[in-house]
């Protein structure tokens, strides 16, 4: 079945594209939701009419895309989530993620625009986000567990928590000969009176 796009659907087309999607798909969801409509000839005239009337505006759109996506002009993200013993994930990491993990950057973007293959395992992936259907941008997103990120901070604290004991020692090991001499003088009375006994 032939239809033409009322909106951008990711993973199907962009706005005005024409597109062969299953009956089913067209017939019970995409028409009657309003996202498209049937490719018929007058629909295709029409549309070729209005795209000759909108030209300057669908070039102003794709130069705002394309300034969007200059933001994403290398952005790299690390994303740390629980891991078990194997590297398997629990859960998965996905277009949700790295939409929040831009957020974190100061960079808004709609999570319905980005896809990706869902991360299961630690590793390197590549989300794309798809701003216009002429202007695409690939994010290198590296799953890490969460406590390889939480480990470095750990090792830094850690030297200034073994200094402290190590400053408290000096004076119980002074104090640790005087108490050793006392036992000593008590086993010669031991000694002693174990001939008395006999």
């Amino acid at each position: 079945m032939e239809i033409i796009l009322k909106e951008d659907i990711i993973g199907l087309g962009y706005k005005n594209d024409i597109v062969n999607v299953k009956s089913g798909y067209g017939r019970n969801y995409l028409i009657p939701s309003g996202k498209a409509v049937i490719a018929s000839e007058s629909a295709k005239k029409q549309l070729a009419e209005n795209l000759k009337q909108q030209a300057h505006k669908l070039a102003a759109l794709k130069a705002a895309a394309e300034k969007r996506a200059e933001a994403l002009n290398d952005v790299a993200l690390e994303i740390a989530a629980k891991v078990s013993a194997t590297g398997q994930l629990y859960g998965s990491v996905g277009a949700a993620q790295v939409a929040q993990a831009l957020q974190e950057k100061g960079i808004e973007i709609d999570r319905k625009i980005i896809t990706m293959h869902e991360a299961k395992m630690v590793g390197d992936y590549e989300a794309t986000v798809h701003f216009h259907k002429e202007v695409e941008v690939k994010v290198p997103v590296k799953v890490v567990a969460e406590n390889a990120v939480e480990a470095p901070k750990a090792e830094e604290e850690a030297p200034a928590v073994e200094e402290a004991p190590v400053a408290e020692e000096a004076p119980v090991a002074e104090e640790a000969p005087a108490v050793e001499e006392a036992p000593a003088e008590e086993a010669p009375k031991a000694e002693e009176e174990a001939p008395a006994a006999e």
